[in-house]
């Protein structure tokens, strides 16, 4: 019986033959060109194309035997949306595009990206940036999400849009400073890396309480 082939980034699909692959697009900020190699792509080898929530474009209809010549022709890295790691990076336009925007969400986004998509870690982690508090990257249902404010950047952990939803906790406010952001993010995700679970990080917090989480993971205690 066929499977998901989570080492070539290839999802089974519904028909029980074909998979899907998605290409990594960072932030989902690309150029023409390739734009045009993925229609190619498709268009070669007869493939659907579809624009992701993740910011990725998806190919479906692909068969195993093309599987990694198509991955060749591409040339791209995939975008880690099957398996235990981080995924992709959810960023919106923040300060380079967006009239309401107050940071810069694309410039620290993609540093977060940069660092840890496709990270293995014991369950799935997802991410997103906001450039301000109208949160178009969806930040309260993301594992660790983050919101750019007037002053500078919200932190939250916690959050998940499947089949047990959950909002994110607050964790902390820091400066308009990638790098206090990227400390932090690095806290959790160190941590989560090291903690012995296997659940995502909301169960944890659920089950810490957010002051303990928040005191475990910052560095103030060490975990009891």
């Amino acid at each position: 019986m066929k499977k998901d082939m989570v080492e070539k980034g290839a999802i089974l699909q519904r028909d029980r033959e074909t998979y899907g692959i998605a290409p990594h697009i960072p932030g989902g900020i690309t150029d023409t060109a390739t734009l045009r190699k993925i229609c190619d792509v498709a268009d070669k080898y007869n493939l659907t194309l579809k624009l992701t929530s993740a910011q990725r474009i998806a190919l479906f209809g692909v068969r195993e035997e093309d599987i990694d010549r198509i991955w060749q022709e591409i040339d791209e890295k995939p975008g880690a949306a099957i398996g235990l790691c981080v995924r992709s990076i959810k960023i919106c336009p923040g300060t380079t595009q967006c009239k309401r925007a107050v940071q810069d969400s694309v410039s620290l986004g993609l540093k977060i990206d940069t660092r840890y998509h496709a990270l293995p870690l014991p369950n799935k982690v997802k991410m997103g940036v906001s450039g301000c508090m109208l949160s178009c990257a969806e930040v309260s249902v993301k594992d660790i999400g983050i919101m750019g404010t007037t002053k500078g950047w919200k932190i939250f952990v916690g959050g998940n849009a499947g089949p047990r939803p959950r909002l994110a906790d607050p964790l902390v406010e820091v400066p308009a400073d990638d790098d206090a952001v990227l400390a932090v993010v690095e806290k959790i995700i160190g941590w989560y890396r090291n903690c012995g679970r296997e659940v995502r990080i909301g169960a944890i917090v659920e089950e810490m309480g957010i002051e303990k989480f928040r005191s475990v993971v910052l560095g103030e205690t060490e975990a009891a």
